[in-house]
């Protein structure tokens, strides 16, 4: 059918991101370094990305496109598009309160602080920002002969001194190929080929979708043609390192 979808300018897209954050839908993901409209039934054409763009590069256009599918966009902001029917084993709830009488007391008389509360926590070793695979540019003084971190998204927060084992004088890049739906081994290509790095570190999560981080630091590095160590380490759903 004729419709009304966005056309992104990739000579004046500069990767920045914002449109991918203000595009509702999921439509738009960057891919090496640029915006693009990864599904044209994701994009509804009201243009919510137009005035998040600081460079113009995205417009109106009318063309032979799918149809905007709604139930597709909400089965996969829901995370259920290309579920098996079991349900994903990273997705399964976990609780890690111990079920004796005796721990359930303790927890309950544990003094917990305030949200923001100084409680004597160590500093932040993050090196720099935007961390997102999605939105870090390919190209930055921060990867000049840097021991790159390619960390998933929840590991910082199973592993309780994440900061200080792993981020210490890397540079960090996050992401969950589960959710962003992306493939991340474009943009992880060209951030290596386009820097000096040192060498490439992966911090993964124990769960089978995790999987997917890893394998694209993998092919990014034999697609770059850049002969530095990887090394990749597994967290447990308990913060453990296996």
């Amino acid at each position: 059918m004729i419709r009304t979808v966005i056309k992104i300018d990739d000579v004046a897209c500069d990767g920045c991101g914002l449109c991918v954050r203000a595009c509702h839908e999921g439509a738009i993901g960057l891919v090496g370094g640029k915006a693009r409209l990864l599904r044209d039934d994701y994009c509804d054409g009201l243009g919510d990305c137009l005035p998040a763009c600081p460079t113009g590069a995205i417009s109106f256009v009318k063309r032979e496109a799918a149809a905007y599918d709604e139930g597709a966009v909400l089965a996969a902001k829901s995370g259920t598009e290309g579920r098996p029917a079991d349900g994903c084993p990273g997705s399964l709830s976990r609780f890690f309160v111990e079920e004796d009488d005796a721990a359930k007391d303790t927890a309950s008389s544990v003094s917990r602080p305030s949200i923001g509360e100084d409680v004597g926590v160590s500093k932040s070793e993050l090196a720099q920002w935007p961390i997102q695979i999605k939105l870090v540019p390919v190209q930055a003084p921060c990867f000049a002969g840097a021991c790159v971190l390619v960390a998933a998204d929840c590991t910082a927060f199973a592993c309780a001194d994440f900061h200080r084992r792993f981020m210490r004088g890397r540079t960090t890049v996050v992401g969950c190929p589960k959710l962003d739906g992306v493939d991340y081994a474009e943009k992880l290509t060209e951030i290596f080929a386009r820097n000096d790095v040192a060498s490439v570190a992966v911090a993964r999560m124990e769960v089978p979708c995790c999987g997917g981080l890893e394998q694209a630091a993998r092919t990014a590095l034999a697609r770059s043609g850049k002969d530095v160590p990887l090394e990749v380490v597994t967290i447990s759903t308990r913060g453990e390192e296996l």
